[in-house]
């Protein structure tokens, strides 16, 4: 990825972090953070990862993204004033943190079963 894809990137995150930050208070939507944004190289289309905090919704809280899309790039366009053409915005959902705690979860377990070896050796 070039510097400038990545700049551009950088600012598309940050103004949107902004925007839900701000001026999205919907409930179906609930607590979201922007993880990541991904450019195509023509900057037609960005990619956005987002983290939403309740699992239950998640799904619910996408297609109210996928509807308030056109609003988004709105308030975008108004703060992005240097691109000549706002990207299209497709959202998606990062799971990182559910793999990672999952991942957590399974260490936990392996320590737990070796301390119940070595209490069980430790016993003979």
């Amino acid at each position: 990825m070039s510097i400038r894809l990545k700049k551009i990137s950088a600012l598309i995150k940050e103004e949107l972090s902004l925007i839900f930050l701000h001026k999205i208070q919907d409930p179906k939507i609930g607590m979201v953070t922007i993880t990541g944004v991904k450019v195509t190289p023509d900057l037609k289309i960005a990619k956005i990862y987002v983290s939403i905090y309740r699992k239950e919704e998640r799904e619910e809280a996408l297609q109210r993204l996928e509807e308030l899309k056109g609003f988004i790039k709105a308030k975008l366009a108004s703060k992005v004033r240097h691109l000549r053409q706002i990207p299209d915005l497709n959202f998606y959902l990062d799971d990182t943190l559910d793999y990672v705690m999952k991942m957590e979860n399974i260490f936990k377990e392996i320590q737990k079963n070796d301390k119940q070896d070595l209490n069980d050796e430790n016993e003979l």
